[in-house]
């Protein structure tokens, strides 16, 4: 695929679970969800989450949704962005089009998790916070063995924040 097509951010439909069900799928190391779960997420949660379409084609996804006891924070579940779509910067183009919609306008963090060895992830959110002017901390929060039986890696909670959605305009 060429980089020279043009790739479309929107909101995602419930028409697109089955396409995001997916692209998931074909981006490991990412934890596939269910097929139901990936359908809810682009019907209950498209106003924070976003699909990137080439060719009539899901490339990327992003799954987001704001904390119920902390609406001022969208909290992102998965970046998914498919092998033809790389090296585009288009993993930092989702984000900020979550962030520059009128939805997220009291949203002044962003909390993910992230694996220790999930380089691409580290340096995706690194950017992030360097581009909206702000710091990003991070801790150990979901362990190995206590959280997750021995079945997957633990998980660092990363908070970006404060920052100003105002500023977010400038960067798209």
């Amino acid at each position: 695929m060429s980089y020279s097509k043009p790739i479309y951010l929107r909101e995602p439909t419930l028409e697109d679970g089955m396409a995001v069900y997916r692209l998931i799928e074909n981006c490991p190391p990412l934890d596939t969800n269910s097929s139901y779960c990936n359908l809810l997420q682009c019907e209950h949660f498209a106003s924070t989450s976003v699909a990137a379409e080439m060719n009539d084609e899901i490339v990327g996804f992003i799954s987001g949704y704001l904390l119920p006891k902390s609406p001022n924070t969208l909290f992102i579940w998965q970046v998914a962005v498919n092998e033809q779509a790389r090296g585009r910067g288009l993993a930092s183009q989702m984000l900020l089009h979550i962030l520059n919609r009128p939805f997220c306008q009291d949203v002044h963090y962003i909390e993910t998790t992230i694996t220790e060895d999930n380089k691409p992830s580290w340096h995706l959110f690194k950017a992030l916070s360097k581009s909206l002017e702000t710091q990003l901390q991070h801790a150990p929060w979901m362990d190995k063995q206590t959280h997750f039986d021995g079945q997957h890696d633990s998980e660092n909670l990363v908070r970006i924040g404060p920052f100003n959605l105002n500023q977010t305009n400038k960067l798209l």
